[in-house]
């Protein structure tokens, strides 16, 4: 069956436009081009991989409900989706918190964090390898009897809900913030501030972050305005880099390490622990948040311009992908998979102005054929519609390419 989530980002983009002209006629510009790109690029990466990972949380969640199932909770009762629903947003709140005070599970979620805006593109911004460790947190549901389709629809609520609450431009709620997720307390969680540091992981529920002496409330702007991003600035555009940089730290750290109590001990620690024998060979500077200054590489209006008709391009291409990938053989969805994530990479490398990023970009407009051959061989659209379609968009793409390239900016150090 088609992917569900393709039908829910049309409604995350009206609140994107929404917030964007908002921005504009308050004359409050919470966006950055680069950065909102970058973003959403991300989060396309990781439903394209969740093709191939989904089977493994919800098959993880299935076996358990089959063969440890303590009771058998009937969908037809109301009070049965209201345990779902609190029960998801209780181990949600685990999940979050453990995604911030766990070496492993810290190195899939940074990816949410590592914007440096704070908008709702970023609440796009998600990480490719949370399969990694999600379905340790939610198995309990099933313990209990929580039906699938109780489930998943809850997981859909608690995580469709915390779209809204990634904006600046929704200020104090009064009582609501002290019983709810807002925007808010979702501001200081998405600091890296010493007050906002590991704070205010509630889903919808603030009642968790109460109980367990996580929350924090925030501050004036006035008298400390809250930082975005995280310790150790990402500074790159590549969604390869971004999805992986951690684990790559994490690996190197196990290497230099010199004893296996150590080793074990790096995944499970805090984020910033590391072992002595690595901090002694390749110590690491420690975080000055005074001397923090937003990644945002230069690039010409016509750069800007083409990455945005790019992203126009392959975000429909991709969606539809996504959507319809259940009918594509295994071999097609592994090519498809791999040419919107290899445009993605392209797309990150023109923001930053990388060295050598017109002949990718060229290459690029070549692999339109992919998506052309997708459409027609495996879909059936006309051959006359799909070449008019793609060749129309390539000499659109390519004339802006070559305007860019023309205006490009020095690349800086």
């Amino acid at each position: 069956m088609p992917n569900a989530i393709v039908y829910a980002i049309p409604a995350f983009f009206v609140l994107l436009l929404l917030e964007l002209f908002w921005s504009f006629w308050r004359r409050r510009q919470t966006f950055a081009l680069s950065d909102s790109l970058s973003s959403i690029s991300l989060g396309l990466g990781g439903q394209v991989l969740n093709i191939f990972a989904k089977g493994l949380n919800v098959g993880i969640y299935l076996l358990a409900y089959k063969y440890l199932a303590v009771f058998e909770l009937s969908p037809s009762h109301w009070w049965v989706w209201a345990i779902g629903l609190i029960g998801y947003d209780f181990c949600y709140y685990w999940h979050h918190r453990m995604g911030h005070e766990t070496n492993l599970v810290w190195a899939s979620h940074v990816v949410h964090h590592s914007s440096e805006e704070f908008n709702y593109s970023t609440a796009m911004r998600q990480t490719s390898t949370g399969f990694f460790t999600n379905w340790f947190f939610y198995w309990p549901l099933a313990v209990i009897g929580l039906p699938p389709s109780v489930f998943i629809v809850s997981g859909a609520v608690v995580l469709g809900y915390q779209f809204w609450i990634h904006t600046r431009h929704i200020g104090s709620l009064g009582w609501f913030d002290y019983c709810f997720a807002s925007p808010s307390n979702h501001r200081v969680h998405h600091g890296q501030n010493e007050y906002c540091v590991d704070r205010n992981y509630g889903g919808v529920l603030m009642l968790w972050d109460h109980l367990f002496g996580s929350f924090a409330k925030e501050r004036p702007a006035h008298q400390e305005p809250i930082i975005y991003g995280i310790h150790g600035q990402l500074k790159t555009f590549d969604p390869i880099k971004a999805n992986l940089h951690k684990y790559q730290g994490l690996l190197e750290d196990f290497r230099l390490a010199d004893n296996w109590s150590d080793r074990l001990k790096l995944w499970f620690a805090p984020p910033g622990w590391r072992p002595a024998a690595a901090h002694r060979v390749k110590p690491h500077p420690p975080h000055d948040i005074s001397a923090f200054r937003i990644y945002r590489p230069r690039i010409s209006s016509a750069t800007a311009l083409y990455c945005v008709l790019q992203m126009a391009l392959v975000m429909p291409l991709g969606l539809g992908f996504i959507a319809f990938a259940f009918q594509l053989d295994l071999s097609w969805q592994v090519l498809g998979a791999v040419w919107v994530l290899a445009s993605l990479w392209v797309l990150g490398r023109t923001l930053e102005n990388a060295p050598g990023n017109g002949r990718w970009q060229v290459l690029w407009l070549c692999s339109l054929a992919v998506p052309a051959a997708i459409a027609h061989l495996q879909w059936g659209l006309p051959i006359a519609w799909v070449s008019a379609l793609f060749c129309g968009a390539s000499l659109v793409l390519l004339g802006t390419l070559v305007r860019s390239l023309r205006q490009s900016l020095p690349v800086e150090a």
